[in-house]
């Protein structure tokens, strides 16, 4: 059977919830099909000491404070996953959970999401899918000789898996610090910590608020035509959340440059050297899952699709939210998800 609707939102995560939230202000008739069993989008899936990197009140979604959370400056994840039940009950968002959309295609004047259960006729589709479910794994030689647990970023959830064992932990970016951190704080596991490049610890002092700051004023350096301020980057890679500097400032959190090869029970060193292994957890990224958008035949170069904000250049049906900097300035963000939603969801209300 087919339904009809003005708006297909795909995704029932953080930036789907803020579509949601606008498309009712607009008063256009929606649903937001996400692929979860239940609220919380990508935040019920990560392990179990992740922090945000804000206070509670600078990681909010449009129209509804985040509370803070008693004991804790930067809410846990858990936290983030009750703020968005709230928030998806609080405004009556029509979340379908447990519904994949497995391909969005034209068909004349609209677009079809067609979905496990069914199919759904649109005027407009916002594809809000994010990355989480689709983790990167580097091209690494004879990955599969070695014999003991390999993991993605995805797969981790507390040191007690992992008790007794030497684990190596792959990655330079935020997840890998703050894993090789909550491993190493534990005490009971041995951890090797390995990056492509030395990392690069942001001042102690930045935090989301602002990082929020420095990828907006770079979004709008560009489209003023001024200088590249380098965005977020040109500070760091690492936001040295408290775990990450206790760990850091305690002498737990040395990097060694990335391994030359694996072996049957570790790692091989470019100097010959061996390190024994139980696990080895890649935290080596994400890539954006837009697998459903195929049929539409938009990808462009590192498999984006080429955007006008949110709006995708070859379909004007179609707007892509919270894939990072590319469909709004930290566009990925709880914080920075607004702008873009509340944009992408004028720009629906005047085509229809």
């Amino acid at each position: 059977m087919t339904q009809q609707t003005d708006v297909v939102v795909v995704g029932g995560g953080q930036a789907g919830l803020a579509a949601g939230y606008h498309l009712r202000r607009q008063g256009l008739d929606f649903v937001i099909l996400d692929a979860d069993a239940a609220p919380g989008g990508s935040w019920q899936h990560m392990w179990d000491s992740l922090h945000l990197f804000s206070p509670a009140e600078h990681s909010s979604l449009p129209g509804r404070l985040m509370p803070a959370q008693v004991g804790e400056t930067y809410p846990g994840a858990r936290h983030v996953v009750d703020y968005l039940a709230d928030y998806e009950k609080r405004y009556d968002l029509p979340v379908q959970h447990g519904t994949r959309v497995d391909a969005v295609r034209r068909d004349a004047d609209r677009l079809l999401a067609e979905a496990d259960t069914g199919t759904w006729r649109a005027k407009a589709v916002i594809s809000a899918t994010g990355s989480w479910s689709r983790p990167f794994l580097p091209a690494v030689p004879v990955r599969s000789i070695f014999a003991g647990r390999q993991l993605h970023t995805v797969d981790y959830r507390c040191p007690a898996d992992f008790a007794g064992q030497s684990v190596v932990v792959v990655g330079g970016g935020n997840s890998g610090a703050q894993i090789a951190a909550d491993l190493a704080l534990d005490g009971h596991v041995k951890v090797t910590w390995v990056t492509q490049r030395p990392p690069r610890f942001l001042p102690d002092d930045i935090d989301g608020r602002a990082l929020f700051d420095v990828a907006t004023a770079r979004r709008h350096a560009l489209d003023a035509g001024r200088t590249d301020t380098g965005g977020v980057a040109s500070l760091g890679d690492i936001v040295a959340v408290p775990p990450v500097r206790t760990a850091r400032d305690a002498g737990l959190l040395t990097a060694k440059p990335m391994f030359a090869q694996l072996t049957d029970d570790g790692v091989q060193w470019a100097d010959g050297r061996h390190t024994g292994a139980d696990a080895v957890i890649w935290c080596t990224g994400f890539r954006p899952a837009l697998a459903h958008l195929a049929p539409l035949n938009l990808r462009g170069p590192r498999g984006h699709i080429p955007t006008d904000g949110t709006r995708a250049l070859g379909e004007p049906r179609l707007h892509l939210l919270g894939y990072g900097d590319w469909t709004g300035p930290a566009s990925a963000t709880l914080i920075g998800v607004g702008r873009p939603a509340r944009d992408a969801v004028r720009e629906i209300a005047g085509l229809l």
